[in-house]
């Protein structure tokens, strides 16, 4: 007996969700429309940019819906008329009820974390700037409150000593595309049992900042170092530094690579200040020394801290 083909409209805008989408294609379910974000200007040349999920749903001839409101009655009726029998959401918009409630067998959403732990937009990130050894992505279906609804499965992974953000988000996103696929099955077979969600606090997510990504030195070293971690390669942690040769004049820099040092004491230094040992770059913090180990001052590209420090002459990082 073959398995029952569901007609789908798949939502979702970046590289994690493609991973996803592309599986259900190779499948053979019938994505019937893909929803994801308008195209905008961005940079200096003011190109037209295409989110991720367009550019792979363009190159496989999938219909594409850009609605600029969730709301709006056109694009709320073009859903109805594709009758669909289930809407999955990765990495998307928050949902109105009149979207989500629409289809006959539901509307998952896949999440990058254990729920009910990290609610919210950058889950992955804070996962890993809690120092965390585990997480991993769970489906569930739609409700009224943002990542509350009944859980369907959940599938989890451990987080390396080694590991930054883009290690975990690559695993993750594998991981959450063999899960789709197989809740998608699920929800075909009427196999599937949704349970709430436990009970408990549950962690908060929000979104990435600017701010959220400034390095505060008179923390402690393992926090510096799982914040950078967990915003490696991409939005990246930064701070300042001050330069012998030029006083008074700080040069933002991003900061991707970390290592905590053992043992390590620096009576009567501040947090800030660097220390630097032939090739190696070190900074103070709250309770010993972090190495620095790769950067990108502004204006420059990444480099490793041998080649920073023969072309800077750092005092103080701020």
């Amino acid at each position: 007996m073959s398995e029952r083909k569901l007609k789908i409209v798949f939502f979702g805008t970046p590289e994690f969700a493609v991973a996803s989408l592309d599986r259900l294609v190779k499948d053979g379910q019938d994505i019937a429309a893909v929803v994801t974000m308008p195209d905008k200007i961005a940079g200096r040349g003011h190109k037209l940019i295409q989110s991720d999920v367009k550019q792979y749903a363009v190159a496989n001839g999938l219909k594409v819906l850009q609605p600029e409101k969730l709301k709006a009655p056109e694009f709320v009726e073009e859903l109805r008329s594709i009758n669909a029998d289930l809407f999955i959401v990765i990495a998307f918009r928050m949902l109105p009820e009149i979207v989500w409630s629409m289809p006959p067998l539901g509307t998952f959403n896949l999440h990058a974390s254990l729920l009910p732990k990290y609610r919210g937009a950058a889950p992955i990130n804070w996962a890993v700037i809690n120092g965390e050894i585990k997480t991993g992505v769970t489906t569930f279906f739609l409700k009224h409150e943002i990542d509350t609804g009944d859980i369907i499965e959940q599938r989890s992974i451990e987080i390396l000593p080694e590991y930054n953000v883009g290690d975990v988000h690559d695993k993750l996103m594998e991981l959450g595309a063999d899960m789709v696929s197989q809740t998608v099955k699920g929800i075909a077979a009427g196999t599937v049992v949704a349970q709430p969600q436990p009970e408990g606090e549950f962690i908060p997510a929000p979104k990435i900042f600017k701010d959220t990504c400034r390095i505060l030195w008179d923390q402690p070293a393992e926090k510096i170092h799982n914040l950078v971690r967990g915003l490696s390669p991409y939005p990246a942690a930064w701070a300042a530094f001050e330069d012998s040769r030029t006083i008074g004049v700080t040069t933002d820099v991003k900061i991707f690579e970390t290592a905590l040092v053992p043992c390590n004491e620096n009576a009567g230094a501040a947090p800030g200040d660097v220390v630097i040992d032939k090739s190696h770059l070190f900074v103070v913090t709250a309770d010993g020394l972090l190495e620095i180990r790769s950067l990108q001052p502004a204006g420059k590209k990444r480099m490793d801290a041998d080649a920073f420090l023969r072309g800077y002459k750092p005092d103080k990082f701020v």
